[in-house]
């Protein structure tokens, strides 16, 4: 990443301060864990004070701590300095515990209802998002870049506020004790601040990079995982070492940059500070005047305790700017706009006429038309086909019923209302679907077929759907029946019974429109004549759309569209489509999915 491409980013602190805007519901505790950091950096040069005491006490041990306190004027020194001590500490303990306890609650709640906004996020994205991220990168934002802002949100925080009240409270003594050689001290600052404000934009874009890499890990790991099969049956085992391999070495070296950074960035500032502390002690000894021992041990105990605390706030910069590199990324998606639903109206039930007129799309960011002045109509209860070569457009079509994709040219009426004007809850539940590629979740047969808003259907009416879709014979046999579990996306079934699963899922849905993308296309001919059964059935009184490459599945539908290139080419049924002897007649007699050069 170049600077200018840095530059060009929002900054790091207005970054950080949207993060830390999601501290406002935990602003109680979080005040109170300032106040533990506030007692924490106040006992600090509270213990420098005691030295002075016990330096000045080695001399006159008998002398009086508060000579002018009334009650107090007879505690000698001989009893107050180890008594002030154990109270020192413990007053350092109750800051320290309310502080790090409450700034944890604080933060892990931060980090919770982050992780919760962007999962939840993810539920709303366009398709057109999914379509140009891969879930890798995904995945890693919710896991590691999430874990990157705990850092800057917890261990910074901490260390920002901790640490800095103890600078401000030792800074402040000194100057009480000597303003003369604490001001000779400050003109060091102006180094250190340079030093920190350049090592904070070499860690940031550092830290993007690390991310990123940590995203190709991740990647490559989860496509392994899920296409082990085909890993296997291609010998793919070596590329995908390689490939994983290189993934997780460039992740290491990025990381490995990032720590040599701070290496010798940190050693380089304890020597800057260590001389300023070296000039200190010159011109205590040269400008002493008439300070006691006990002052000037006190000075350079609190002068000597300020490296530490300075040295961890230039530290956290790190911290930090790896936190703001992941909320910026973080925040890049939550940015996105959801899904437009700009639609008002909601119907409690459609009779399924389906009208598209006039419509054309063209996939976003993209110049090649996919559907050119498509128009059809549908009445409630019957069934359209839509058969054509892969790539004419006819899954596309199929997926702007739904709204998955926006379309502005054209109309697409369901009921004699354009799609874009339902709301989109409400006109996706008026639709069923079943696709080639069938979704299954790691839940049990019942689960997966009353999914979401089908979720806590009557038992009777999931048996139902799963007898009217075939799937009853192979539950039957699983060892607990429909409360088996399918593993992750299905993988204990074969790909017919994850099909019939599928429609049992749509069959229970009873939804006025029915589409059918490939629904059978993962079928034997045996179950297919099940399923045809059963589509039969279900298509009563319900609008289908079937997409298929099959002849047995349309040859009873009520219109067969034929698509090429985006364009409808011919329509009517199977007998007359045959008897025009046109582009379909060659379809059928070659098989449905013949290649697209066979096709003249």
């Amino acid at each position: 990443m170049t600077d200018s491409s840095l530059s060009a980013s929002p900054s790091s602190l207005k970054i950080y301060f949207r993060l830390l805007g999601y501290v406002r519901p935990y602003i109680s505790l979080f005040l109170i864990s300032i106040v533990g950091f506030l007692i924490f950096a106040s006992t600090q040069p509270m213990l420098g004070y005691i030295l002075k005491y016990f330096v000045d006490g080695l001399s006159n041990p008998e002398a009086a701590l508060f000579p002018t306190v009334p009650y107090l004027r007879d505690l000698q020194l001989l009893q107050a300095v180890p008594l002030l001590i154990i109270l020192i500490a413990a007053w350092q303990g109750l800051g320290s515990y309310l502080g790090n306890y409450f700034l944890a609650k604080v933060s892990l709640g931060l980090v919770h209802d982050l992780r919760v906004q962007l999962f939840n996020n993810l539920l709303v994205l366009p398709n057109r998002y999914f379509d140009k991220h891969n879930s890798g990168h995904l995945i890693s934002r919710i896991t590691f870049n999430v874990t990157m802002v705990t850092g800057a949100a917890t261990d910074a925080i901490k260390v920002v506020i901790r640490e800095g009240m103890t600078v401000i409270f030792l800074f402040a003594s000194l100057l009480f004790m000597n303003w003369r050689l604490t001001l000779v001290m400050v003109a060091i600052l102006p180094l250190i601040a340079v030093m920190v404000r350049t090592a904070s934009k070499k860690f940031r874009k550092q830290s993007k990079k690390i991310q990123l890499a940590m995203g190709d890990v991740t990647h490559v790991a989860s496509e392994t995982i899920q296409g082990y099969r085909v890993v296997r049956s291609f010998g793919g085992e070596v590329y995908e070492e390689k490939r994983f391999f290189e993934a997780s070495q460039g992740n290491t070296d990025k990381q490995l940059r990032m720590t040599r950074t701070g290496a010798i960035y940190t050693p380089l500032l304890q020597l800057v500070i260590y001389t300023a502390m070296a000039v200190l002690m010159f011109l205590v000894l040269y400008l002493r005047g008439d300070a006691s021992a006990g002052d000037m041990v006190a000075y350079i105990t609190l002068a000597g305790l300020l490296p530490k605390p300075i040295r961890q706030l230039s530290e956290v910069s790190s911290t930090i700017q790896k936190g703001v590199a992941g909320a910026e990324s973080i925040f890049e998606q939550l940015d996105v706009a959801p899904e437009v639903d700009t639609g008002t109206v909601e119907r409690d039930a459609v009779s399924g006429r389906l009208d598209v007129r006039h419509l054309s799309f063209t996939y976003p960011d993209t110049e090649r038309q996919v559907l050119d002045d498509i128009s059809f109509s549908v009445e409630p209860g019957q069934m359209v086909a839509l058969v054509g070569r892969s790539g004419s457009g006819k899954s596309t079509l199929a997926n702007l019923i739904p709204r998955f994709y926006h379309h502005d040219k054209g109309d697409i009426l369901i009921d004699g209302v354009e799609v874009e004007q339902y709301k989109l809850l409400n006109l996706r539940k008026h639709i069923a679907q079943v696709t080639q590629h069938v979704t299954l979740f790691s839940d049990t047969v019942a689960n997966n077929i009353a999914y979401g808003d089908l979720a806590g259907a009557p038992r009777e009416d999931i048996e139902k759907a799963a007898r009217d879709a075939y799937a009853m014979d192979f539950i039957a046999q699983l060892p607990e029946g429909l409360d088996t579990q399918v593993g992750e996306n299905g993988v204990l079934l074969s790909g017919g019974q994850r099909q019939r699963l599928a429609i049992a899922r749509a069959l229970l849905k009873n939804a006025p429109l029915l589409i059918l993308d490939e629904a059978t296309s993962a079928l034997d001919t045996e179950s297919e004549r099940h399923i045809q059964a059963a589509l039969d059935q279900v298509m009563k009184g319900r609008t289908t759309l079937v997409i298929a490459h099959r002849l047995s599945t349309i040859e009873k539908a009520d219109l067969i569209l034929v698509m090429d290139q985006g364009r409808i080419v011919e329509r009517g049924t199977h007998a007359e489509l045959l008897a025009h002897n046109g582009y379909y007649a060659r379809l059928n007699a070659m098989g449905l999915d013949a290649p697209a050069e066979d096709i003249a």
